[in-house]
């Protein structure tokens, strides 16, 4: 077996913008190291300092000077302050929920895809707090008007009700939002289904780390009383229903302090799938193998597809692999769906992937994205009803399309690398919008080349 490359993890994307969010509303000076730099943390990053946090370069990440949450508004409509999201989800559904604890008037907008996604959820949730909310060109969408007076939980009997039948952001806006009000809320999980629940464990790690006071309560079914867990055994919470969990949130400063972000297993799957498929070992660094990110389930979907994987403390090594396909729930991973569905281009059988069909609202449909670019692949793949079917061409290996689509998602982009794996080609030469990467891994590109 040749030697592996190796290759550092970058820093988790969603955990940077959970620290420097809680840092921004600290009561001093924080530090927050091995931030990640993209598109998307910059726009959180904007969004903050423009109302009243200040952020300096450290190597290697921010310190950051917090407002004791203290989030200052323009005066009227007219001199709203501007919160452009561009075109994250994380920072809008996040930041949404926080501007509403704040005082004065916050317009939040962003690309125009951004506009075309749902915010009804916690729109509708800050409005039963009290803030205003002005949805300014269609309901339930961007661009919406706060007009921020802090959020009274006596408004709502001290609950408020979240479904994370689209996402699981809104739950953790609402998590982060809460420990400015004046009196406990507790967070409740309602609706159909939880997808992504894991991200909400790591906004409850964020809100620990800064000293907030919670209480995480569950029951085996909405008939029977609540049980509040001993602290910290929200971490075991593999799963949740709606109707048997619900976070109770008692007022507090976030504590400023020094944090340091974990590596991020979303930007590392691409390069684990590179191992297995690939002609030769990948060795990935920086990567916590007890992280509460959903998408360390990459690791078992690998090895339930035949792959081998080893792990050494925060090393993991993937090596090339014979592939078979799986039938395999990736609601609580959706993040890997484009890169499990280019990579079972490379298994034998058919793989199938459900419980994803809130995949159609992501920065793409992600869907039907990567069945239109894997069929240019020569590979038979098809929409189920809430996920996609992928027949994979087992020992032979995809075609390399002349030209590929990055339905101007990151996450396709990252994904489709794989094609190009063993044949010495730029696959980045191929597609419409290579640079779509800066959203969240800006120099892919760069850390890529060695796999080529």
């Amino acid at each position: 077996m040749s030697q592996p490359v190796t290759l550092a993890a970058p820093a988790s994307k969603s955990l940077s913008h959970r620290y420097l969010i809680g840092a921004a509303l600290a009561n001093g000076r924080s530090t927050v190291r091995n931030v990640l730099e993209s598109r998307d943390l910059a726009q959180t990053r904007a969004i903050l300092q423009a109302v009243g946090a200040g952020f300096e370069p450290v190597d290697g990440g921010w310190t950051v000077t917090g407002v004791d949450g203290q989030l200052k508004g323009g005066t009227t409509p007219d001199q709203a302050v501007s919160c452009d999201v561009h075109e994250s989800g994380t920072t809008c559904r996040l930041l949404t929920a926080v501007l509403s604890t704040g005082r004065g008037f916050f317009r939040i907008h962003g690309a125009p895809r951004m506009h075309q996604r749902p915010m009804g959820e916690i729109a509708e949730a800050i409005a039963r707090l009290g803030c205003g909310v002005c949805c300014e060109e269609s309901p339930g969408r961007l661009p919406i008007l706060l007009e921020a007076r802090g959020i009274d939980p006596a408004r709502c009997g001290g609950v408020a009700e979240i479904s994370m039948d689209d996402s699981s952001q809104y739950f953790s806006g609402m998590l982060l939002a809460a420990p400015l009000a004046p009196t406990p809320l507790a967070i409740e999980l309602v609706g159909g289904k939880a997808v992504s629940w894991p991200y909400v464990g790591l906004t409850l790690t964020c809100l620990a780390d800064f000293s907030i006071n919670f209480a995480v309560e569950t029951r085996p079914s909405p008939q029977e009383p609540w049980r509040t867990l001993p602290e910290g055994g929200w971490r075991e919470l593999g799963d949740v229903a709606p109707g048997t969990l619900r976070v109770s949130v008692r007022p507090g400063s976030y504590r400023a302090g020094d944090f340091t972000v974990e590596g991020d297993w979303s930007g590392a799957s691409y390069f684990l799938a590179a191992g297995a498929a690939g002609p030769r070992p990948v060795e990935v660094t920086g990567l916590a193998p007890d992280s509460l990110q959903a998408d360390r389930s990459l690791v078992d979907i690998l090895r339930r597809m035949g792959a081998k994987c080893d792990m050494d403390g925060r090393s993991v090594r993937v090596s090339p692999s014979s592939l078979k396909g799986i039938d395999v729930d990736m609601g609580h991973c959706p993040d890997l769906v484009p890169t499990v569905a280019v990579l079972a281009a490379f298994a034998e059988g058919v793989t199938r992937i459900g419980n994803v069909a809130h995949l159609r609202i992501k920065e793409s449909d992600r869907i039907s994205a990567p069945v239109t670019e894997l069929r240019k692949a020569g590979i038979r793949t098809e929409e189920t009803r809430d996920g996609l079917a992928i027949h994979g061409v087992g020992p032979g290996r995809p075609v390399l399309p002349s030209s590929l689509s990055t339905h101007n998602d990151h996450r396709m982009a990252m994904s489709l690398a794989l094609l190009g794996l063993g044949t010495g080609e730029a696959v980045d030469a191929r597609m419409d919008a290579p640079q779509v990467v800066s959203k969240s891994f800006p120099d892919f590109w760069d850390r890529w080349r060695p796999l080529q």
